[in-house]
């Protein structure tokens, strides 16, 4: 029988188990991690590369069954189908910090699941999966430079806390999730509500302490099970390297003085193309030189040793210095139907961004291990092909789109007002239209700018910038404002967007091994200078939010009602509330606590419908005047409806100051009449007079309601 590892540790006063021997013992490498009553069965599998493959295959899977948490997934298919938003963000958290740590040109395919099978509804399951992915690749035969450790950081009273619950979540005012190996932080995911730069850079250092207990606990499973790695050689690019500055060297530099992103793009891949059909000739018997895969490979090595070369000797493009950020366009309102837009542009890169603003029933519901619950904040982000110059088949929103939406949505979410101050559901849309380097940080800026143009009372404007980094040995060189190719051939892409109070949203992308604590902190200074140059610009467009929404914009209102008092509202199979929309042109929503919503688009039947909701629920002032519709005649006066469900009776001798021989001759069914509460008396009956409002002459309700309070 296959022996049964475990290792276990006390993290923040819970056991951290990982366990191997029992599970899936057909895949290459198999944990089960167990945090209080939660449990992630992590496996990892390994294949051979495909042929002329000259890239490394990794692909992340982590899913969370509703049955783990005892529960039924919503909607009317009761299986799990496509993975869910906080599905693919997890993957995405898994991938990043992984990834660095294979070794340069492994080329295998290599499969992670991830899966959560027990939610104790207290420790989030994510964390778990990356501790899992981490630990079934150090016990594997995979090639790996691990281990791997993850953590989530609270900020509760000042305090930090390792590894939140979900209740104390709730009062954080800082998540972060941290991976990083022994030595040094790999990843980062923060969101924040607005704090100083000296507090992250604090609670990074925290955290890494509870990364190297979780690293050591990964290497004791190891030392006690691990499979001896596989021989791998990582290949020998040097010659084909050295061939590439032979022939195209001087080439390839002049065509990176081109300036146009795509003029100089398709330069430098005619160059490659033509070196290519070099080393492999159409027609000819001779083998080629050189497998493809290791061409390929020796062509990144050759674009990376140069623009490293350039970077690291001060030289960018267009002569921009390192903490230059590129040239900055800010302009609001340019489509006319949408509730609010913006258009922002940091050189070659652009965002479209619009708002939409809509009622509580707009929210949208996730559904997951969690109780369900309504999210009024949404940020979408769409990167189409043309934005990059490229023809490519058009689906539905990927992992990046996912990813990087959801950082502007970390980003910008502590600046939305409450619903009770701003009681709408609101969606940002960000269409990139150009991209060259953090498009999701032109959304952030686009997307404060499109709050504002939209009336949204935001606490503060938010911007963001990327800060990159080119290293050799113990120098290095941080960049400000990235582009694309400082992106994919630097060190890392360090997001960080944030008010002038404070940082509300970081992601931290590293190709390097680890991030030194003193660099974290530089960059955090680096790119508040940025962030605060950026918001200056900004406000040159619009400096405050709008005073009012948008005409096409719903008009809302919210009172309170007692919820014993719901029932009457909405009335016999909705009767009453059906009534009350279509006689006001309006939409009512009412939450479980009594929190009533009225909205409609233009004009004022919010209002009218709020009068009529207060007529139905509260208590009737004796001495106000109402205006009631006549019901019902009787010959000893008028029954009158103040609002659905309440009525009232005038008495013949109260409907005039002259006498009244006949109700029916005075007024008929369906009447207007204008009335005042005289009394109310024990049993709940309302006895009301046309006669005391025909005293006061001349005067409307209102003006009668006004001298009465």
């Amino acid at each position: 029988m296959t022996m049964i590892y475990k290792v276990e540790k006390e993290i923040a006063g819970r056991t951290l188990r990982l366990e191997t021997g029992k599970l899936a013992k057909q895949s290459h490498g198999s944990v089960l991690v167990s945090y209080g009553e939660t449990i992630v069965l992590a496996t990892v599998v390994y294949a051979d590369p495909r042929e002329d493959c000259d890239f490394f295959p990794l692909t992340v899977d982590y899913r969370e069954r509703t049955a783990a948490a005892g529960k039924f997934p919503g909607g009317f298919i009761k299986r799990e189908g496509r993975p869910s938003t906080k599905e693919i963000l997890t993957m995405r958290m898994i991938d990043r910090p992984l990834r660095p740590l294979f070794p340069k040109g492994f080329f295998n395919e290599v499969q992670i699941q991830t899966m959560v099978l027990s939610a104790d509804l207290q420790n989030e399951p994510d964390i778990l999966a990356m501790i899992g992915a981490s630990a079934c690749l150090a016990i594997s035969e995979i090639p790996f430079d691990g281990p791997l450790g993850a953590v989530r950081i609270g900020r509760i009273n000042d305090n930090f806390v390792i590894n939140p619950t979900y209740r104390e979540l709730e009062e954080s005012s800082l998540e972060l999730v941290l991976g990083g190996t022994r030595d040094l932080p790999n990843m980062i995911e923060i969101k924040a509500t607005e704090l100083p730069e000296e507090v992250i850079a604090d609670a990074i250092e925290f955290g890494h302490k509870t990364i190297v207990e979780i690293c050591d606990l990964i290497s004791e499973l190891a030392q006690a099970c691990g499979k001896e790695k596989i021989a791998f050689e990582v290949p020998d690019t040097a010659p084909v390297v050295k061939m590439l500055h032979e022939k195209i060297g001087q080439d390839f530099i002049a065509a990176r003085a081109i300036e146009g992103k795509k003029e100089r793009d398709n330069t430098i891949d005619a160059l490659f193309d033509k070196f290519k059909e070099e080393i492999f000739p159409e027609n000819s018997d001779q083998p080629p030189l050189f497998e493809p895969s290791l061409v390929s490979l020796a062509i990144e090595d050759f674009k990376t040793e140069i623009i490293r070369t350039d970077l690291m000797q001060n030289r960018r493009a267009a002569n921009r210095g390192m903490d230059e950020i590129r040239t900055l366009s800010c302009e609001v309102g340019l489509l006319p139907r949408t509730h609010g837009s913006a258009l922002f542009t940091r050189g070659e890169t652009q965002s479209m961004v619009s708002i939409t603003l809509g009622t509580t029933s707009d929210e949208q519901i996730i559904d997951g291990l969690q109780e369900e619950y309504g999210q009024r904040f949404m940020l979408h982000y769409s990167f189409p092909p043309f934005c990059v110059g490229e023809v490519r088949r058009i689906t539905g929103p990927g992992r990046r789109e996912i990813g990087h939406g959801a950082l502007a949505e970390k980003s910008l979410e502590p600046i939305i007002p409450s619903k009770e101050k701003f009681p709408y559901t609101i969606r940002i849309n960000s269409d990139v239209l150009e991209s060259n380097g953090s498009s999701s940080m032109a959304t952030v800026c686009g997307g404060t700018l499109a709050l504002m143009d939209a009336g949204v009372p935001i606490k503060r404007p938010v911007a963001g910038i990327s800060i990159g980094m080119v290293s050799e040995g113990d120098k290095y060189l941080l960049l400000t404002d990235i582009l694309g190719e400082e992106d994919h051939f630097g060190d890392m892409d360090f997001k960080v967007a944030g008010s002038q109070k404070g940082i509300t949203g970081i992601q931290l992308d590293l190709k390097a091994r680890g991030l030194k604590f003193e660099i974290i902190r530089e960059v955090l200074q680096r790119a508040r200078d940025a962030r605060i140059a950026i918001l200056k610009h900004m406000l040159q467009a619009i400096d405050k939010p709008r005073p009012e929404t948008s005409e096409y914009a719903p008009r809302i209102t919210t009172i309170t009602i007692p919820v014993d008092m719901i029932g009457a509202v909405i009335g016999p199979g909705g009767r009453e509330i059906k009534r009350i929309q279509e006689s006001t042109g309006t939409k009512i929503d009412i939450e479980d606590d009594g929190t009533v919503h009225i909205s409609c688009v233009g004009g004022d039947g919010h209002m009218r419908a709020r009068s009529i909701v207060e007529l139905m629920t509260m208590p009737l002032q004796v001495g106000k005047v109402y205006e009631g519709r006549v019901v019902s005649i009787k010959e000893f006066g008028a029954f009158i409806e103040l609002a659905p469900g309440r009525e009232g009776l005038c008495h013949v001798s109260e409907l005039s100051g002259s006498f009244v021989k006949n109700v029916s001759d005075f007024c008929k069914v369906n009447d207007m009449l204008t009335v005042k509460v005289i009394a109310v008396d024990p049993q709940g009956r309302i006895k009301l007079s046309h006669k005391a409002v025909e005293k006061k002459s001349g005067k409307k309700p209102e003006q009668e309601n006004n001298e009465e309070s």
